[in-house]
């Protein structure tokens, strides 16, 4: 690889001598412009505007055109005396973790070769710390005529130098995502997910320029005097009007090419079939008037569940009641027969007729007897229930 740039890699006091060289290349196929009539090439041609006459490369120099149009000459050498300390150097100025590195701002890849061999301990001293410290080198130097932010990294035994936009030449992302809020359902990150993981990874040697086959093909049978091969047409691309079955069929797509086996349709369902419910209008005046006949059968059946239980707490109610006051009137009975014999008697010996009274007397002879008899039964059950 040849160099295009020789200097110094500036780490504190240390000096790295170096040389840069392009890391990548481009294996597009060029074209020329000829003329269609004849064939002939088109060349362009460097011209003086004031002498109108082709001039030599050794004749081109460099000049800043100010506002007013006027050229202000600027040579080499001007250059070389620019006051910064980045003209022939690679200044490192910080050391930050590599995903503080945006991908937006990486540009050229170079190869930092050590120059000489006093170089190659400084040199791996730097590879080894960058590769232990898992972190990137930022630095800043001059190349083509301005300075420039760089990013040295570790690749293999080699130290990388990416180039690096200025901050301020990063647009920001103003308008580029969609205005309007959009949802995503974990159903479909579902999906997502399942294709991302059926597509799998792949070694990146594998892919190559299709394109330029392709194209190098046709440039062959050309220059054979043979027709260009045809490519098959396009596809005509079907309108996805569901994102759930474009996900499925991606996925079964991706198996398929894969050599994986079908499993048949993914468990989650279509946004179509999922949303239906959620998607239907209420019922006419017809429908509300059957929906309240139903809740008023149903709130009248409710009412005569209530009506039945408070009846049996009533009759319950009532039948404990009338024990209390059978069970009362049982204690109470031997008192009030006595007293009532006791007024018969009275009557009776208030009555002349002596048969009369002396009847009278036999019976509330006999209701007293009785009503000790019960007294004393009933006493009995008490102690026994005691």
């Amino acid at each position: 690889m040849r160099s295009i740039w020789n200097g110094a890699i500036s780490f504190g006091l240390v000096s790295i001598p170096v040389k840069l060289m392009n890391a990548t290349e481009s294996h597009a196929v060029s074209f020329r412009q000829i003329h269609t009539e004849d064939g002939g090439r088109i060349r362009y041609r460097k011209v003086c505007e004031l002498e109108d006459r082709e001039v030599s490369q050794a004749e081109i120099g460099k000049a800043y055109e100010d506002a007013d149009g006027s050229m202000i000459p600027i040579t080499d050498e001007d250059l070389s005396h620019l006051p910064i300390p980045t003209a022939r150097t690679i200044e490192i100025v910080a050391f930050v973790p590599r995903e503080r590195i945006d991908p937006l701002q990486m540009g050229t890849a170079y190869y930092l070769a050590a120059s000489g061999a006093p170089a190659a301990k400084p040199y791996t001293l730097l590879r080894e710390a960058l590769g232990r410290s898992d972190r990137v080198a930022i630095a800043k130097f001059a190349l083509r005529g301005r300075e420039r932010l760089g990013m040295l990294r570790v690749s293999g035994d080699a130290i990388v130098m990416h180039g690096l936009l200025w901050p301020d030449e990063v647009r920001t992302p103003e308008g580029v995502a969609p205005d309007a809020g959009v949802t995503v359902r974990e159903q479909e990150l579902d999906l997502a997910d399942a294709l991302m993981d059926t597509l799998g990874e792949i070694d990146l040697d594998d892919l190559h320029d299709e394109y330029r086959e392709a194209l190098e093909e046709v440039i062959a049978a050309k220059a054979a005097g043979e027709a260009p091969p045809e490519a098959p047409g396009p596809a005509e691309p079907g309108k996805v009007l569901d994102l759930m079955a474009a996900l499925e069929s991606s996925v079964r797509a991706a198996r398929e090419s894969r050599g994986g086996e079908d499993t048949g349709t993914a468990e989650v369902r279509t946004l179509e079939r999922r949303e239906r419910p959620a998607r239907r209008t209420p019922k006419e005046t017809g429908g509300k008037k059957s929906t309240s006949t139903a809740a008023g059968k149903t709130a009248a059946g409710k009412t005569q569940a209530r009506k039945s239980t408070s009846a049996a707490r009533k009759s319950t109610a009532e039948t404990d009641e009338k024990t209390a006051k059978s069970a009362k009137t049982a204690h109470a009975a031997p008192t009030a027969h006595t007293a009532k014999t006791a007024k018969s008697a009275k009557t009776a010996q208030k009555t002349p007729d002596r048969s009369t009274a002396r009847k009278t007397a036999a019976e509330a002879t006999a209701g007293s007897t009785a009503g000790k008899g019960a007294a004393k039964k009933t006493a009995s059950s008490r102690r026994r229930g005691a």
